[in-house]
């Protein structure tokens, strides 16, 4: 079965014969299927009322185990987002009663945010209907070629995941 990554390393090829175009056909599907892989993604989050982001921040909080708070450093790690940024996500999410401030008990001058009940709500059901959308994209897979994908995409993500710093 062709796809519109094959047209596109045809024509490279063609038109520059001189160039080894090879990592495309890895590469461009990987892109490729990210973008859809967004639209899949709104389109779940979006059925339970949620942007991207919020989404992120409520399954950061909801992983964490009860009482299914976090500082807003430890949200900062998990989200890769500023801490203006932040602070403006969690003032949101404070609005819409899906997250709460409390005072850090280990640190008179911080606070932790908490998930309230509202927001685990949010976040379990938006978690049902990503992997139902997700299962939908991986279903042309074995559960076998799933695992393969998976170990190798590792490979590939690992190192930057593990950059310090």
């Amino acid at each position: 079965m062709e796809d519109e990554v094959d047209r596109l390393v045809a024509a490279w090829r063609r038109e520059r014969p001189d160039l080894d175009v090879e990592p495309l056909e890895v590469l461009s599907r990987v892109s490729r299927l990210a973008r859809h892989l967004d639209r899949a993604r709104r389109i779940a989050f979006s059925e339970h009322g949620l942007e991207p982001w919020e989404f992120d921040v409520l399954t950061s909080l909801r992983r964490a185990g009860a009482p299914y708070q976090l500082s807003p450093g430890q949200l900062l790690t998990q989200t890769l987002v500023t801490s203006g940024t932040m602070t403006n996500r969690i003032d949101r999410l404070a609005k819409k009663n899906l997250v709460e401030r409390l005072p850090d008990p280990n640190d008179r001058r911080g606070v932790l945010v908490r998930l309230t009940a509202d927001g685990r709500d949010k976040a379990d059901q938006s978690l049902a209907g990503l992997l139902a959308q997700e299962r939908a994209i991986l279903a042309r897979l074995s559960t076998r070629e799933r695992a393969e994908l998976a170990a190798l995409l590792r490979q590939l993500t690992a190192p930057f995941d593990n950059v310090p710093g």
